[in-house]
């Protein structure tokens, strides 16, 4: 029997160029504005890692997400995997997914295709799928308001 993939994809239009759009989605000023404070660090080198760093309330540095880069092109597609040490699950491989940013060029703007999964046979996979969709439906609309 084949279980259903939990895969989260959503594409966003911008009326902008590729460039600005790699900026939003690679630049820890720019991800700071819309994802819930937290700065995204990394070389952009495949292999390299990448952390999502943020503050707690209290005010304490923590890192919300950390991976690999898995596949680079510059102003065109990255992929990494992710994984939240905060959330109480066994950090193994198993229990990572990816995030793919991939940007086009379209007739009047760029598209901006989000892939994130599969959660399928992670821990509490089903939970964080629900997660962050409902996180996407937060962040996305920020992003739009910056761009």
């Amino acid at each position: 029997m084949m279980s259903k993939s939990m895969c989260i994809t959503e594409e966003i239009i911008f009326k902008t160029t590729k460039s600005s759009i790699w900026n939003l989605v690679t630049n820890p000023e720019m991800t700071k504005q819309y994802m819930f404070g937290c700065e995204v660090l990394s070389d952009w080198k495949i292999g390299s890692p990448i952390v999502w760093k943020g503050k707690t309330e209290k005010g304490e540095e923590i890192i919300y997400v950390k991976g690999t880069i898995v596949d680079y092109i510059n102003e065109e597609k990255v992929t990494f995997t992710m994984f939240d040490p905060s959330i109480g699950i066994a950090d193994i491989p198993e229990n990572y997914v990816n995030l793919t940013y991939e940007v086009k060029e379209i007739e009047d703007g760029c598209l901006l295709r989000i892939i994130q999964g599969d959660f399928n046979g992670t821990e509490n996979g089903e939970k964080r799928f629900e997660e962050s969709k409902q996180g996407w439906k937060r962040v996305i609309p920020l992003m739009k308001k910056i761009v």
